[in-house]
């Protein structure tokens, strides 16, 4: 049933949204850096303002190999097609003081010839551990007869061939721009980048001497020059390909010209309508020239979305759109650490809290029930968050003057609600409950916002991050730790209340259901696009079907399941690569990689990315504590440490097995996935709470019940007492 439906998803799965782009005569790429939509305006830049009225716009992310690119880092990313730099990983990412080494400067090409320093940028290309081949776009477009000008020392970088010689080159001089247009189908001119004074580093090559707005007047004039002599039928684009100083944020990109009218531009590597990404320029350009695209390219060829109209009120409603997405990412970016740390903290609190409850010693019964039941209901709210850091994103938190204080409120907004739902309702008398609402609610808004196109992901706080660049659609592994924990706990509720009414067949029929619906959502690849995970959830469902079932399970049985899951992601991955490049997901683009021969490199970097976010902060030393200790009481359930569970499990017959199958999840999806640490941390933010209360309510109980048999006993004395009296 899943393969079923995946491979009619794959097959039906098209851009319908974008209009088909026709092979052009030329183009022409004008090359700046740190420019961002907030510089532009009707009265300040009335030349950038008309690319945004007349010209297809969308924000730009520009995250090549290091936190923040600089100038020589985007002319090296076009020039390959792939991210590179001009200094290997670990470089300008900062040493163990955090600072940064300098930006250098581009290096001055005054004639026809070698590239200064390309020796340099293809042994830094090299030790990234990538495929980044510099001069990719020189070759592509020589080979198929072509030419490209290159004016300006950036765009020399860019239309430099693989051995670094640029054959047409001369510096930027708008007397000799309308010969230098004519010359070659497509032209690159740098017109010097966009540096902000206050943010960079005090060492680097590329020091501003004026201030930001003189150096956007300076762009504005020079791109002005360059479309009142740009020949006509040629289309015309600004691209911002770097960041401005040592912050990332996404920039700006408008094109112009008889294919590109008024609209947004969209591509199938973000699938976000009006943000495209650095890599995307490549195979664009090679498009226009009508140069097939290289197997494994990263980026796609943007394609053209018109708008209504073309106006000063539709370019205004347009800009707001572009000014929204820039200002919640990089909003959003300075807030996750601060506030995920800070919840996971009060969840720690609250573990002791609940551990202090448990001892039935510590103060008296009357006022111990009810600090239990707050805890409970205070475990079940911390449950609601982790959803509700995605709802915020239904309202503009970001445009308020206080982001910190207006995303926090969003966030509590909703996290009311929800809990006023779980808590308010009839059914929170019931053990599962509470667990049962926010489970659905957190299901069912995840899988709307992937069959949707991820929108309350990107920029959320667990979430997709734009200016990071590592995915922008489809399942993340944040959401992806959230949404498969959701689906085992819900399957732990259903499946234990048809156990308790001696259904078991009803039972594993319900898990199942449930866990491979959520399977179909998180890798078909018009939705979640997410081949590890799919290899994480479908095994642990398997196991929960199972231990339904009583089946015995053994390493064999184990095995089995290891091997079935990853031969259906290994189907799907095919059957995903078997479509266009341009069409694929990351299902396909893994399949082609590992054709190319980076399969290695691509490992290597997903222990990595892991090993670094295990080490980066104390808070992540505590993700393998908790899973070995977490292991410990599941595999033991007789220990001393499991005593707190124990009453759940001896209530709760489907609650151990189902925590083990979370705990397969969560190791797997941690082996498997870069940032894979992630996993078990979003995940526990959700089951930790939601245990918690269950634990709570069973402990109530119990003390409910010694409490009455206590009344009980004493009532025949209290009788007889009352019999004395009269």
């Amino acid at each position: 049933m899943v393969l079923a439906a995946v491979v009619l998803g794959s097959a039906i799965s098209t851009s319908t949204s974008a209009a088909h782009q026709e092979v052009g005569q030329s183009i022409v790429l004008i090359g700046t850096g740190g420019l961002s939509w907030s510089d532009v305006s009707p009265a300040t830049t009335p030349t950038l303002w008309s690319l945004l009225r007349d010209g297809a716009t969308a924000s730009l992310g520009v995250r090549t190999v290091h936190d923040n690119t600089c100038p020589v880092d985007g002319w090296l990313t076009l020039s390959a097609g792939e991210h590179a730099a001009d200094t290997p990983d670990g470089g300008r990412d900062g040493g163990p003081d955090g600072v940064r080494p300098p930006c250098r400067a581009l290096p001055a090409t005054m004639a026809p010839g070698k590239v200064p320093h390309w020796s340099e940028y293809r042994a830094a290309a090299g030790s990234e551990g990538s495929d980044a081949s510099l001069g990719l776009l020189g070759d592509q477009v020589a080979e198929h007869g072509g030419c490209i000008q290159a004016v300006g020392p950036g765009a020399a970088l860019g239309a430099a061939r693989s051995s670094g010689i640029v054959v047409r080159y001369q510096p930027y001089d708008e007397s000799t721009l309308p010969a230098a247009l004519a010359a070659c189908p497509v032209t690159l001119i740098d017109v010097g980048p966009v540096r902000d004074p206050g943010d960079v580093n005090p060492q680097d090559e590329l020091r501003p001497t004026t201030t930001r707005a003189q150096q956007v007047a300076v762009v504005e004039a020079r791109v002005s020059a360059v479309l009142k002599v740009a020949p006509a039928g040629t289309d015309v684009g600004l691209v911002s390909l770097a960041d401005a100083g040592a912050t990332q944020r996404l920039r700006m990109i408008a094109i112009t010209g008889p294919h590109f009218g008024a609209g947004t531009l969209e591509s199938r590597s973000t699938r976000q309508p009006g943000l495209v990404q650095l890599t995307d320029l490549t195979p664009t350009v090679l498009q226009h020239l009508g140069i097939p695209r290289p197997a494994g390219l990263a980026g796609t060829p943007l394609a053209f979305v018109p708008a209504a109209e073309s106006s000063d009120q539709s370019a205004s409603q347009r800009l707001q759109s572009l000014l929204d997405s820039d200002q919640s990412s990089h909003e959003v970016a300075s807030l996750v650490q601060s506030l995920l740390y800070g919840w996971v903290l009060f969840q720690l609190v609250l573990i002791l809290g609940a551990a202090l409850l448990w001892k039935r010693g510590w103060s008296t019964g009357g006022r111990r029930h009810q600090l239990v039941v707050v805890t409970r209901r205070l475990a079940i709210i911390a449950a609601t968050v982790p959803v509700s850091t995605f709802l915020a994103n239904l309202l503009p938190w970001w445009r308020f003057w206080m982001p910190l204080v207006s995303v926090i409120a969003s966030v509590a907004l909703f996290s009311t609600a929800i809990s006023a739902l779980a808590l308010v309702t009839p059914w929170r008398r019931r053990t599962f409950g509470p667990l049962v609402v926010v489970t659905v609610t957190t299901m069912a808004v995840l899988a709307l916002d992937v069959m949707t196109g991820s929108r309350l992901q990107l920029s959320s706080l667990m979430g997709l991050q734009p200016v990071s660049a590592g995915r922008f659609s489809g399942m993340g592994t944040l959401t992806f730790g959230l949404f498969a924990t959701a689906t085992l706990m819900l399957c732990i509720a259903v499946g234990n209340h048809l156990l308790t009414l001696g259904r078991p067949r009803d039972a594993a029929s319900a898990v199942a259901t449930i866990g491979l619906g959520a399977v179909i959502v998180d890798a078909l690849p018009s939705w979640g696009s997410d081949s590890a995970g799919l290899t994480a959830l479908l095994p642990a469902v398997i196991f929960l079907v199972a231990a339904i079932l009583s089946i015995k399970v053994t390493w064999r049985v184990l095995l089995a399941i290891g091997g079935g899951s990853s031969v259906l992601v290994i189907l799907l991955s095919l059957l995903d690569w078997l479509r266009p490049a341009q069409s694929r997901s990351y299902l396909g683009t893994f399949v082609q990689t590992a054709l190319d021969g980076s399969i290695r490199d691509l490992i290597v970097g997903k222990v990595s990315q892991n090993a670094t976010l295990l080490a980066g902060n104390p808070l992540t030393w505590l993700i393998p504590v908790v899973l070995v200790i977490f292991g410990c009481i599941l595999a033991r359930p007789n220990s001393r440490a499991a005593a707190p569970l124990r009453p759940s499990f001896a209530q709760i017959p489907l609650l151990r097995p189902g925590l083990i199958a979370i705990m397969i999840m969560w190791v797997v999806g941690l082996a498997l996935n870069d940032s894979g640490a992630a996993i078990p941390a979003a995940g526990a933010m959700l089951a930790c709470p939601l245990v918690f209360a269950i634990a709570i309510r069973t402990f109530n109980d119990e003390t409910n019940d010694e409490t009455n048999d206590e009344i009980a006993a004493a009532q025949p004395v209290l009788t007889r007492a009352s019999r004395h009296r009269r």
